[in-house]
């Protein structure tokens, strides 16, 4: 048998364990090292198995409060230690954020996304936010929320005011973490998450790629994000957007294959969760959008921005879905 039937047999094995599985770096490294054609094919069976393969959840994603934030992520352009575009701006009002939540859903999106640049919130901003959550959830959209670590109790204050989601991406491995953000720490990311979970709210967490971690450190991320009980519902892969002013402004594009062959691996190790495009969209063609719906990818930020940067438009969106046959969910 040669080495691909071998390492394609691996994969078929992997397939058919138990959700509940832990997934080691190698498990993963082996799916990377398959021919594209066989990986491609494992994670449409999965997807099948598990999805409508048709169908594209969509999401919008607003800056609530842009800039400023304490933290040295080297990706970020709202990080107050690098000097970028981005200006500071204050939390937006409880109406401004309902009125961006109506449009969106006019536009077709299901969840909408508030995201706020803190290295975690205060009391009176608490107040703020669950009042927008609540507004936003009485229009009849899903929730979500990025703000940064919470404490003790935060999160059943989110729970309470209606939230569906809460976002705090692993952002990449944590043996590779240290090179991109210092001033807290992978374990830090999970322990908010587990106070995501305790208070009942589904977790969306993924990672950024092409910021300079080697493939073994890709395959970690995915076993570290597959491994978590229960797994991620919702898994935003996103890449690397080099903003001028940040460490990571000169760093060099991942190969689109290797970004594909990232969300291929997520939908065969976490079959049940939705696998999102998000940042660095705007670049990719349609035709390689295709390819990563194909390898599993069902859902997409739908919307003309970001928190901070460009994301493909609506219109265009629109007009792609119907050129593949897809429908909105």
């Amino acid at each position: 048998m040669t080495t691909a039937a071998l390492a394609l047999k691996s994969a078929e094995s992997a397939n058919s364990a138990p959700v509940s599985a832990k997934w080691s770096v190698s498990r993963i490294m082996e799916l990377f090292q398959l021919p594209l054609m066989d990986l491609l094919y494992r994670a449409h069976q999965v997807h099948r198995e598990n999805f409508n393969p048709n169908e594209i959840q969509r999401s919008a994603l607003i800056s609530i409060k842009t800039g400023g934030c304490s933290e040295d992520c080297s990706y970020c352009s709202q990080s107050a230690r690098y000097r970028t575009a981005t200006e500071r701006e204050a939390l937006m009002q409880v109406e401004d954020v309902v009125n961006a939540a109506k449009e969106a859903k006019a536009n077709g999106a299901t969840r909408f996304c508030m995201g706020a640049a803190w290295r975690g919130p205060k009391e009176k901003q608490m107040e703020m936010v669950t009042q927008m959550i609540r507004e936003v959830k009485a229009l009849g959209l899903e929730t979500c929320v990025t703000l940064g670590m919470l404490n003790e109790g935060q999160a059943e204050q989110l729970k309470e005011a209606g939230l569906d989601y809460y976002n705090h991406n692993l952002d990449t491995d944590s043996a590779f973490y240290d090179n991109v953000i210092t001033t807290h720490s992978h374990a830090d990311r999970l322990d908010t998450i587990g106070l995501v979970r305790r208070a009942g709210i589904k977790v969306c967490s993924g990672g950024i790629l092409g910021m300079g971690e080697s493939r073994r450190n890709r395959a970690a991320l995915v076993a570290q994000l597959a491994n978590l009980n229960p797994p991620p519902d919702s898994v935003p892969i996103n890449n690397l957007i080099p903003i001028p002013g940040t460490p990571l402004a000169e760093t060099e594009k991942l190969d689109n294959f290797e970004f594909l062959r990232v969300i291929a691996a997520s939908r065969i190790a976490m079959p049940k969760s939705y696998v999102r495009l998000s940042a660095g969209r705007e670049s990719m063609s349609e035709e390689f959008q295709a390819l990563c719906f194909f390898a599993g990818a069902n859902s997409i930020f739908y919307c003309d921005k970001l928190l901070t940067t460009m994301n493909t438009g609506a219109n265009r969106d629109v007009a792609m879905f119907s050129k593949f046959g897809l429908t909105a969910v």
